[in-house]
Order: C-alpha cells, then structure tokens, then sequence
C-alpha cells in the first residue's frame, strides 16, 4: 500500500494512522510519503503538538476530549506501533521539507525513514496495490 499524507491536521493524521493499522494487521507492506502540511506535523517541533483540525474545528475540543476518554492513541503513537509491527517505511517529500526548514532526517519526528523526491512517491504509486490519499 501506498499512501500520500499531506495533511497536518490532528483529525486525518488518526485517520492515516487507524487505516495503517488496519494494513499492518492485514501484513500489507505500507510506505506512507509525507507532503506538504504533512511535512509540517512531521517537523520535530510539531509531531505531538499538532492541534489543528481541517474539518469542523468548531468540535475540536469536543473531539480531542472523546479522543482522551476513549484512550484512541495519538497519531503518532498510531504510526510507532504500526512501525514496530509491520513493514512500515514514511518518506519525507524533499520540496516540502524544505518549505518547512527541514532538511535533513534528523529535522523530523523519529518516524521518518529517509527523505526522498516526488519521483519516488509517483513510483510507488503506480506499482501499489492499494494507493490512498489523505
């Protein structure tokens, strides 16, 4: 599976990281290649303090409260297990890295595998069975 995040928002970072979970399960191979605002969550000084949400932010404190008391794992947590157990590879999009100030791997949250260029995440894309878009 591949899938393209290009989203820094807390809300669809759960998303991506409950439907790698299911992939994981499933022993798909995944590689996630991380965009543009997604490369902005990715950033170190971001990862877990992402709060922003792209859809009806009015109920973002209603959702973040569920989240809490339901005990739904943060999306980073939701990635880490996903590495830890399965054949997980993240990439960082280079352009959007470096909209950020990021460079190099170490900019980022420890997730990150590799930086890497659109023609990779185009490539990947293309021989996916499975190719998803958040």
């Amino acid at each position: 599976m591949t899938m393209a995040l290009c989203t820094g928002s807390f809300d669809k970072l759960i998303v991506a990281g409950i439907i790698l979970s299911g992939a994981v399960a499933e022993d798909m191979d995944v590689e996630i290649y991380v965009l543009l605002y997604g490369a902005y969550a990715f950033k170190k000084e971001n990862g877990e303090n992402i709060d922003t949400v792209s859809e009806y932010p009015e109920l973002k404190e209603k959702l973040k409260t569920s989240l809490k008391e339901m005990k739904i794992p943060t999306w980073v947590e939701f990635l880490s297990t996903a590495k830890e157990l399965g054949n997980v590879k993240i990439y960082i999009c280079g352009t959007a890295g470096k909209i950020w100030g990021g460079e190099k791997v170490s900019d980022f949250i420890d997730l990150a595998d590799d930086i890497c260029g659109i023609g990779e995440y185009v490539d990947s894309a293309q021989n996916a069975d499975v190719h998803m878009l958040i």
